[in-house]
């Protein structure tokens, strides 16, 4: 099963990166994500750290936010203005509320009374949304908004590095990994079926710190296709201060910086694990993260696995990250 994108030669043309993370899109990626059961140790932690409370409050949104987080796309306007964004809610038609709430429950949410107050456009069902928006928004991205930004800067100059490495068609084969073209069409495994033909629309790209799952598509109204993919790192992963003289810390994150730079002598997940001082099982997450990105290779020999340095890793770990001019925009 996969995702498969037809793009014209006009659409590979109009691929643009979005301007900035979008705060009801990263609120909507975290409430999915409390939800999910196979988040990574990190993310688990994370979770953790904010409490039952986020969890409580979080608990209306997940009414119409599923795990896989496809939920309604009135409820997560692409602007990078909280208010603007609630603004947008707000004024949603009532038959797209009533379409996409149909669509996210034949993808399995049960109906609730919140559902059917929204679809009746029931006044004090519309505020209560607005007031979980706020307070979600408040326990699970204010704090989080500086990291996230870094997480979305630091995504696109890499991705812009490989673009310069291995053109358009090698940077969107490499958002998701086991992506590939057939001919014009871009192949992305997931565990559902999706068409879209773009016709001259484009494509907008838009990664997430908060977001580990499957990319996520969706048609925009201007005619292009919203492609949602993980950024490079995750939102627990990101340093809270790194200095700005080690950028592959601020791309990769302190530890998995380290593991890269280790990677260049070819070393095992044990011995990783004892030069860094983590658990086996952590190595091995940071490992799988760096070679999604295209940045190790690992090769099981006997009984041990050995991990090493691609190209493209080597060139990250000896040139300087400057900042790179987005591509598509």
């Amino acid at each position: 099963m996969a995702i498969r994108i037809h793009f014209t030669a006009e659409d590979l043309l109009g691929t643009r990166f979005a301007d900035g993370p979008a705060p009801l899109m990263e609120l909507e990626m975290a409430v999915a994500m409390l939800q999910r059961p196979d988040v990574d140790r990190a993310f688990a932690r994370h979770h953790r750290q904010l409490g039952a409370r986020a969890t409580r409050l979080a608990a209306p949104l997940a009414q119409l936010v599923p795990p896989t987080g496809a939920g309604p796309f009135f409820l997560d306007p692409l602007t990078v203005d909280l208010e603007e964004g609630l603004e947008a809610v707000r004024s949603s038609p009532n038959s797209l509320v009533r379409s996409e709430l149909a669509r996210v429950h034949g993808n399995g949410l049960p109906v609730t009374p919140l559902m059917l107050a929204l679809a009746e456009q029931d006044r004090q069902a519309w505020q209560h949304l607005e007031r979980s928006l706020r307070a979600c928004h408040a326990a699970l991205i204010d704090e989080a908004w500086p990291r996230l930004r870094t997480g979305f800067d630091t995504d696109l100059a890499w991705r812009g590095r490989v673009q310069r490495e291995q053109g358009l068609r090698g940077m969107l084969a490499g958002l998701h990994p086991g992506s590939r073209w057939r001919g014009s069409t871009l192949e992305i495994p997931v565990a559902r079926r999706a068409e879209y033909r773009l016709e001259g629309g484009g494509v907008l790209l838009l990664p997430s710190a908060q977001w580990t799952g499957e990319p996520l598509c969706g048609p925009l109204p201007d005619g292009s296709l919203l492609l949602l993919y993980p950024a490079v790192t995750p939102l627990p992963y990101l340093p809270e201060d790194t200095p700005a003289d080690e950028p592959v810390a601020t791309l990769l994150g302190r530890t998995r910086a380290a593991v890269l730079r280790l990677t260049l002598h070819e070393p095992t997940t044990g011995q990783l694990a004892r030069d860094l001082g983590l658990s086996a099982a952590t190595v091995s997450e940071h490992t799988r993260a760096l070679r999604h990105a295209g940045l190790v290779t690992t090769v099981r020999t006997g009984r041990s696995v050995r991990h090493s340095c691609t190209a493209l890793g080597h060139r990250l770990l000896t040139a300087a990250l400057n900042p790179l001019p987005s591509p598509g925009r």
